[in-house]
């Protein structure tokens, strides 16, 4: 079996198990057999801008990962399928940072984006939204907006 195919198989079963009965994150559908596309759920606490343009909380977010071809080599492509306001997500793309390694495990960088979300994690330096970089600063002493652990089930 060629390396991605296995990784991408074991990335699916360990998806699976670790997500079946998380209380925060949902495995909404993947496609492909093995999965090289997922779309997650994440019932968490995070912010979204109202229709003044007024940053305000709300739960429950869809975002999609996409494994490309060069897989785990590169990271996954991932992006957000609803609006959320944070410093390190923008329309078209969500920053998991420049750190990624072929050894990372795909249900870390799941549990990750959704620490992401709740602002346990966040970086102000390099924004892909200045605007939710300046509000974090700001509202700094109000975050994490969510403490929960999200790691449950997926060690």
């Amino acid at each position: 079996m060629h390396p991605r195919l296995r990784r991408i198989t074991a990335d699916a079963q360990q998806v699976t198990q670790c997500f079946a009965d998380h209380p925060y994150i949902d495995i909404v559908r993947s496609e492909g057999q093995p999965p090289e596309k997922y779309e997650v759920h994440y019932k968490v606490r995070s912010m979204v801008l109202d229709a003044t343009g007024k940053p305000m909380p709300h739960i429950g977010f869809n975002a999609e990962i996409f494994l490309s071809l060069d897989y785990p080599r590169r990271p996954p492509f991932c992006r957000m399928l609803t609006p959320v306001f944070h410093p390190n997500i923008d329309a078209q793309k969500i920053c998991i940072g420049d750190h990624w390694s072929a050894g990372q495990r795909l249900v870390d960088l799941i549990v990750r984006i959704g620490e992401m979300l709740c602002y346990q994690s966040y970086n102000t330096q390099s924004p892909l939204n200045a605007q939710a970089a300046a509000w974090s600063i700001e509202h700094g002493h109000e975050l994490p907006l969510q403490r929960d652990d999200l790691v449950q089930n997926t060690i």
